[in-house]
C-alpha cells in the first residue's frame, strides 16, 4: 500500500506557476548552440560558467539556466510564489516535513532574490521564490520573433515511481489534477497537475526515479514546432528528435520531443487548454487507450520511457533512483501480451453495441 506523505498542519505555499530550472551541463558552449542558436531562447546575462536564457514573453530574469558542471542533471525546478511571505510558508512547510532546506537572501542564481531550495519528499530539488530582477518583455520584439519561437516556459515532468504518493503530495501543496492515466487495477501511471490555468505545471510520470523527464516551452500555433522540425533537418541535426511531431491525446496539446547535447529532454508544446474554473473536470484515460499519448495512434518511442535526467541534492550530488515496482506503462502497452484500443468496446461505428472493433496488439503501438 502507499506510504502516504503526512500533511503539514502549516499553510502551504501560495505558488502561482512554474518559473525556471536550473540545468547543469557539461559542455557551455555545445549547449548555448542548442538552446540559442537552434531553438532561439533569449540571453538575458552570461559568464564563462553560466547562461541565463528567457522565453519571448517573460519579463523575469530567466526561464532556463545552463551551468557547467560534470554531471548533466537538473539542480532545481523552480515556481513563483505570490508574495515575498510565501517564502517563508515554503520553509516551514518543508522544515514540518522533515526535509533538507537551504534558504538564501541573495538567491542561489543571479536574477533571483531571496529564495529557498529543499530536497522534497520524492527526492527533487524544488526552489521557491518571489524576488525577481524584471527585463524587457520581447513581445513586441517582432525583429527578433523567429519562425519557431518559443514564447512562454509551460511545464515541468517529473519521474517518481510511485504516481499517487506523489499526486496527494502536491495535491497538499495546492496542485490541482487535471488529467490521469490509470487501469482497471487501480495503478495510477500518469497525472497532470497545475498552479495556473493550464494543463500543467508540473506531470508525475511513474518510472525509476527521483528524475526529471522534460522542460516544456510552449509556441504560439503548432507551425512554429514544425518549423522547429525543418530546422533541425535542414542542420542535419533530425536525429535529436525524439518523437513527433504529434497530437497528444492527454492535454491535447500538439507536441515534439527533442534531446539537447547531453540528453536532456525538452518539449516544444502548443494549444492545451484552460482549467482555472474551480469545478475543471480531472480527464482520467484508460491506459490501453491507443490515443491516450499520441492522439493520431502513433507509436511511443521505448526511450521515451525509460530515459530522463539525474536530479541533484542541495550538496549537488546526483540522487539514488529508485526502481518503480508497479506495473509500467510500456510494458502494459508495448508486446506481445500488451493490447490497445483506439476504439473502446461498442464503440465500433456499425458494430453490435458490445462488439470489440479498434483493438491491437501491442506491439503493433
Amino acid at each position: 500500500m502507499t506510504d502516504f506523505i503526512p500533511t503539514p498542519s502549516v499553510p502551504a505555499p501560495d505558488i502561482v506557476r512554474c518559473a525556471y530550472m536550473e540545468m547543469v551541463v557539461t559542455d557551455l558552449a555545445r549547449s548555448r548552440e542548442f538552446y540559442v542558436d537552434v531553438l532561439g531562447l533569449h540571453v538575458t546575462e552570461e559568464d564563462g560558467n553560466t547562461i541565463y536564457l528567457r522565453s519571448l514573453e517573460e519579463f523575469i530574469h530567466h526561464n532556463l539556466v545552463l551551468r557547467q558542471g560534470p554531471v548533466a542533471a537538473i539542480a532545481a525546478a523552480a515556481f513563483r510564489v505570490r508574495s515575498p511571505e510565501e517564502v517563508d510558508a515554503a520553509e516551514a512547510y518543508y522544515k514540518e516535513l522533515g526535509c533538507r532546506t537551504e534558504r538564501r537572501k541573495d538567491g542561489f542564481v543571479k536574477g533571483i532574490g531571496d529564495a529557498v531550495r529543499v530536497e522534497d519528499p520524492l527526492g527533487f530539488p524544488y526552489e521557491f521564490f518571489y524576488e525577481t530582477t524584471h527585463v524587457e518583455r520581447l513581445t513586441q520584439r517582432y525583429d527578433l520573433y523567429t519562425a519557431g519561437e518559443l514564447v512562454r516556459l509551460d511545464h515541468f515532468n517529473q519521474v517518481t515511481p510511485d504516481v499517487p504518493r506523489g499526486r496527494k503530495y502536491l495535491e497538499d501543496l495546492g496542485f490541482r489534477v487535471s488529467e490521469d492515466i490509470k487501469d482497471s487495477d487501480g495503478v495510477t501511471y500518469a497525472a497532470w497537475m497545475h498552479r495556473k490555468q493550464t494543463v500543467h505545471d508540473t506531470a508525475l510520470t511513474g518510472g525509476d526515479g527521483p528524475r526529471m523527464h522534460h522542460i516544456a516551452f510552449a509556441t504560439h500555433e503548432k507551425h512554429n514546432i514544425i518549423q522547429i522540425c525543418d530546422k533541425m533537418g535542414a542542420l542535419r541535426i533530425s536525429d535529436r528528435i525524439e518523437r513527433g511531431p504529434g497530437r497528444h491525446g492527454v492535454s491535447n496539446a500538439f507536441y515534439l520531443y527533442i534531446l539537447d547535447p547531453d540528453d536532456h529532454r525538452v518539449e516544444i508544446y502548443t494549444q492545451d487548454y484552460y482549467t482555472g474554473d474551480p469545478d475543471n473536470p480531472t480527464v482520467t484515460w484508460d491506459v490501453h487507450d491507443n490515443q491516450r499519448r499520441d492522439w493520431w495512434g502513433n507509436p511511443v518511442v521505448p526511450s521515451w520511457y525509460t530515459e530522463a535526467s539525474l536530479v541533484l541534492d542541495l550538496d549537488g550530488k546526483p540522487q539514488p533512483v529508485i526502481k518503480r515496482t508497479q506495473s509500467s506503462e510500456m510494458a502494459v502497452t508495448v508486446g506481445a501480451d500488451g493490447f490497445s484500443y483506439t476504439r473502446a468496446p461498442g464503440d465500433a461505428i456499425n458494430g453490435e453495441p458490445a462488439e470489440e472493433i479498434g483493438f491491437k496488439m501491442g506491439s503493433q503501438l
